[in-house]
């Protein structure tokens, strides 16, 4: 996919624009107080998760889309995807009347693969990364004649990525900085192209992930922008920083407890920056929320450890006699330090301990870490030997 171009002009940003109207969201942006309190700065939060198919890629595919030859909408279109883009895909050929084949790793997350498979889309799971199912869209590409949708080293995409920063330009006038997930890095080429026409001044910082290890920002987590998006990225992007993943879930549960937005780990990295003080440059700062499509059961997994880290909950293990009476001594003293027990379980077997004691470990919700702090000294008054687990 090698190019020599510098991707697409503003005039072509502001077509896909136009060819967006009444398909694509123009997604709303909210101010908020408690990341602004824990930033020091005003923080504005584009929240492209509430976009079509839920994040922005069904910008980019629409604009891709109707773009075809007729000859071309004949053969149908093909895309490897790791959630999102799929989807996107997927529902703008439905829209258009035309077949799809997409091509997702085979560890993609589920909710992506259903969405793609509702939107009527062929899916097939195939290979453990992304760069697996790319090769197998490519090799069906020309073996049918269908077109490939590339996810980010398309100017047409990119095109249509770009409409996010139009908006931006007219919502956040005032931004100093703007915050952007990458991946490829079709949506910061997109949004960087715009923003430098528009507003120059503007600092562009794009986000990522440790690329060589796991992720929970799965809709990031390719090897390396491709050709064409790195010589954009290296012309309109200000700085470039990385998030881990602990980070990230700290994003996520505060985004969920106290924006009410459910977004994904990809689309959480440019809060995740912000928070960890690495977005720099000064003024307002707005942040693209790229994506809301995180699978149910990585959500649950995310909120139990953002909320165990945040003191949230608190895990103990320790050792009671074992006879009648004392498991309630033990719970009745959590309900006085106003601990809410949500299981109790007791280890007798294969554990080295007296045969007249029994390990009993306990998962309480708590307030926070100060609260976690006072049970535990509570407990420790009374003669219990605690054990803390993380």
């Amino acid at each position: 996919m090698a190019t020599e171009t510098t991707g697409p002009t503003l005039t072509e940003i502001e077509a896909a624009r136009r060819g967006l109207a009444e398909i694509a969201r123009v997604t709303p942006v909210y101010g908020s107080e408690t990341f602004s309190r824990l930033t020091g700065r005003e923080v504005v939060l584009k929240a492209e998760n509430l976009q079509r198919t839920g994040s922005f890629k069904v910008r980019g595919a629409v604009t891709r889309v109707a773009a075809l030859t007729d000859e071309q909408r004949a053969a149908g279109v093909v895309a490897a995807s790791a959630g999102n883009h799929g989807q996107a895909v997927a529902w703008a050929a439905r829209e258009a009347g035309i077949p799809a084949l997409i091509f997702v790793p085979q560890d993609a997350p589920m909710a992506k693969v259903e969405a793609c498979r509702n939107y009527a889309a062929k899916t097939e799971m195939v290979g453990a990364s992304f760069e697996d199912a790319l090769s197998a869209a490519f090799a069906y590409a020309e073996e049918t004649g269908a077109t490939f949708v590339h996810p980010y080293e398309d100017e047409t995409v990119i095109a249509g990525q770009g409409t996010i920063g139009l908006e931006l330009a007219e919502q956040v006038p005032e931004a100093g900085t703007v915050l952007v997930p990458i991946g490829g890095g079709g949506l910061a080429s997109g949004i960087g192209l715009a923003l430098k026409a528009l507003t120059p001044r503007t600092r562009i910082v794009g986000v990522e992930i440790d690329r060589d290890k796991y992720t929970i920002a799965d809709g990031i987590a390719v090897k390396a922008p491709g050709e064409l998006t790195s010589s954009i990225l290296e012309d309109v992007l200000d700085d470039v920083v990385t998030v881990s993943d602990e980070e990230i879930t700290e994003a996520i549960v505060l985004l969920l407890e106290r924006s009410k937005l459910v977004v994904e780990g990809a689309g959480a990295v440019g809060v995740a920056a912000l928070l960890a003080g690495r977005a720099g440059g000064s003024g307002p700062a707005a942040v693209v929320l790229s994506g809301g499509n995180i699978d149910p059961t990585m959500l649950i997994s995310v909120m139990r450890h953002g909320l165990t880290v945040a003191g949230r909950y608190l895990v103990v293990r320790t050792h009671l006699a074992d006879r009648p009476g004392e498991l309630i001594k033990l719970l009745s003293l959590v309900a006085e330090e106003r601990g809410n027990v949500i299981s109790v379980e007791h280890h007798r077997e294969g554990m080295d301990i007296p045969v007249s004691e029994t390990e009993v470990e306990l998962t309480l919700v708590t307030r926070d870490e100060e609260h976690c702090r006072q049970l535990l000294a509570a407990m420790a008054e009374r003669g219990y030997k605690v054990e803390r687990l993380n």
